[in-house]
């Protein structure tokens, strides 16, 4: 009898795993968009430890990358990414690093 619950158990958890592996296999990927916002939030980060980016600075670079996230979240709102809506990502994630770039190699300081 102890078995037979046992076995219940699991098969009842193996198959809700599978509808929520499922679930996630099927919404849609931008791994590649994911990994330069990872990066491009370190380059922040180490910018205001290092002093190269003040406090205006990276409230400007932060709410960059914010409308990034936000064109992110819009583009998978139908459940398919387009190559035309990751064109505008990347484009938008080129001008962000530009700007990084620019404010942490500038004359201003955050010390």
């Amino acid at each position: 009898m102890m078995n037979l619950k046992t076995l219940a158990v699991a098969a009842t958890l193996a198959v809700a795993s599978l509808g929520a592996f499922a679930q996630a296999a099927s919404a849609p990927q931008t791994p590649r968009v994911d990994q330069r916002e990872v990066n491009q939030d370190k380059r922040i980060q180490n910018g205001v430890a290092s002093g190269q980016l003040n406090a205006k600075e990276t409230y400007r670079l932060e709410k960059e990358q914010a409308a990034i996230n936000k064109a992110e979240e819009k583009a998978k709102a139908d459940g398919k990414v387009t190559q035309h809506e990751r064109r505008k990502l990347h484009k938008m994630q080129n001008a962000a690093s530009k700007d990084i770039h620019a404010q942490k190699h500038d004359a201003q300081t955050g010390k």
